[in-house]
């Protein structure tokens, strides 16, 4: 994700969740509420990292695979 600086006023709104975390899809919410969310589909791969400790090693052996930030596999 990538946010202009009114993100920071966003975060100070938000409330924990249930999972007693603030959740991005909040603030992913109050830039869709002001029609400014926007999206692009880029080439290359993703990996969520925090899910559990096996999507953690599959991130990181991409990364010692590809290198980070490259958008060629």
């Amino acid at each position: 994700y990538m946010y202009d600086n009114r993100v920071f006023d966003i975060i100070r709104t938000l409330k924990p969740s249930a999972r007693g975390e603030l959740e991005i899809t909040d603030v992913n919410n109050k830039y869709i509420e002001w029609g400014e969310m926007t999206y692009e589909f880029l080439e290359g791969w993703w990996a969520d990292a925090g899910e559990s400790i096996d999507y953690y090693l599959r991130a990181n052996n991409l990364v010692a695979k590809y290198g980070a930030n490259k958008m060629e596999l």
